[in-house]
């Protein structure tokens, strides 16, 4: 397992997480989540990178999910926030993926607003976790230790 990397990409709003409606979205921030994860894992090299814009996660899945690349990943975790709904152009860049791509969401959005139970992620995802909070994030990580352990 040593050497293993992981990207940890985050969308729109999600700096604001632990502040940010506390009632859906907890009140753990990122920093607290990513520290829980390193504890966990400390042989793993976690690379974490949240925008608000829609191009720069585009270009941190082409960058670090597309082999042959400088800083290729044995996998990513997305949480691509609002854009999971909206974005055919991140559901494109998932698609090109050439590394396992783990879609996450802090709560059940099967269960929320009709605007927000569809993801255009989905079907292009190695696989999926909602409604587990930010636990989901230390899921996914292991999902990648796993398949990447089985795979080899």
């Amino acid at each position: 397992m040593m050497g293993m990397r992981i990207l940890i990409l985050n969308g729109p709003n999600l700096n604001l997480l632990g502040r940010r409606e506390p009632s859906i979205y907890g009140t753990r921030s990122m920093e607290q989540v990513l520290l829980d994860i390193q504890r966990a894992h400390p042989e793993l090299y976690l690379e974490y990178y949240q925008s608000n814009h829609e191009g720069d996660l585009i270009d941190w899945i082409q960058t670090y999910g597309v082999k042959g690349e400088k800083s290729m990943v044995n996998g990513i975790v997305l949480n691509a926030g609002g854009y999971t709904h909206t974005s055919v152009a991140l559901r494109d860049a998932v698609a090109c993926s050439q590394v396992p791509v783990v879609e996450v969401h802090i709560s059940d959005i099967t269960a929320r607003e009709d605007f927000r139970r569809v993801s255009l992620m989905s079907d292009v995802c190695a696989h999926t976790i909602m409604g587990h909070g930010v636990d989901g994030y230390l899921e996914g990580v292991e999902w990648i230790i796993k398949q990447t352990s089985e795979n080899k």
